[in-house]
């Protein structure tokens, strides 16, 4: 088997590397990255000498040389994490977004559509079904749920995910589409909320909190998240839709003081700030059909994936340290 990894060299990217090395020796894996400011070589160190990895730093939006790539390595298998992820960057800058999370994933799906590849899989977010109500705690994204989408970021994920459903109908291309909640783990970049944190709080600095800190989100294990993917590359149904979620609700102060009690530091750290603009509500995934399909669940409850957590970024401060 024959796998292109996009975005391999980022958070949730890099870890499906190293899940993938270390569960399929046979397997040849192909690591595609632009080495944006998200993109790490140094995340793939322990992995960049096996005999059945390599590294191709390239664009998924320059069709030139994805087509060349594609003619020359006869892909069996493309899973698709290459994106821009930061909410607030596409805030900023929203065009980037474009022309990644849009252009490129048209990109990829014309060089598998041409070249013949057995299973494209888009690796997307909850964000594209917007947020749910704080008061209805029985309420649910589900893969029926409509795109309702609050950011540049999560518009640009959803037509992602909308031109791959339509290569699925239009060109009978084989494809697969992961919507999960937020991922945490080893390898994340300092931007986001719990990395930040971490960083923040071993250097004694401010964390800030946006409005009161009420925003809820489902908080997923990276390791569970590459499980899944791997289900779903191997067992799930073509032209699919599946959620994945991590069973972890929690509002972001709690997220902010669960971290602050495993680091032992003050809660004075805190420093509350305005709100980001079209701030999402709450983010709940029902991940039914994934369990009930192909069998997953995640493995990882909160207080042990957190803990895991922090200990890599304990014992891991050389890769991070240069980016915060």
């Amino acid at each position: 088997m024959n796998l292109l990894v996009t975005g391999g060299a980022g958070f949730i990217g890099g870890n499906f590397i190293h899940y993938l090395v270390k569960k399929y020796p046979n397997y040849k894996i192909v690591c595609l990255d632009l080495l944006t400011y998200a993109g790490n070589m140094s995340t793939l160190t322990s992995v960049i000498d096996n005999v059945n990895f390599s590294f191709i730093q390239g664009d998924i939006a320059n069709r030139e040389f994805i087509n060349d790539l594609f003619k020359k390595e006869n892909f069996d298998v493309v899973i698709n994490f290459a994106a821009e992820s930061h909410v607030d960057r596409s805030i900023t800058d929203p065009q980037q977004f474009i022309k990644t999370n849009i252009l490129g994933t048209s990109v990829l799906l014309d060089a598998s559509r041409v070249n013949g590849v057995k299973r494209y899989h888009q690796v997307s977010t909850d964000e594209v079904y917007g947020d749910l109500p704080f008061e209805k705690k029985d309420l649910f994204f589900t893969e029926e749920t409509p795109i309702r989408t609050s950011s540049p970021y999560s518009a640009s994920k959803a037509s992602g995910d909308l031109l791959t459903l339509a290569y699925y109908r239009t060109y009978n291309l084989p494809v697969t589409i992961s919507r999960c909640s937020n991922n945490y783990g080893p390898y994340h970049f300092p931007e986001k909320l719990i990395p930040l944190i971490i960083t923040r709080a071993l250097n004694n600095k401010d964390i800030p909190v946006y409005g009161k800190g009420e925003n809820i989100r489902d908080w997923l294990y990276v390791y569970d998240h590459c499980n899944a993917i791997d289900l779903i590359i191997h067992q799930g149904k073509v032209g699919e839709v599946y959620n994945i979620g991590g069973n972890n609700e929690l509002t972001n102060l709690e997220v902010v003081k669960i971290v602050l009690k495993e680091l032992n530091k003050p809660l004075s750290l805190i420093q509350y700030v305005t709100d980001r603009p079209g701030h999402d509500l709450r983010y709940a995934i029902d991940a039914t059909k994934i369990n009930s399909e192909l069998g997953w669940k995640p493995n990882y409850p909160f207080a042990s994936g957190i803990k895991a957590t922090i200990k890599w970024y304990l014992e891991n401060k050389a890769w991070w340290e240069g980016l915060c």
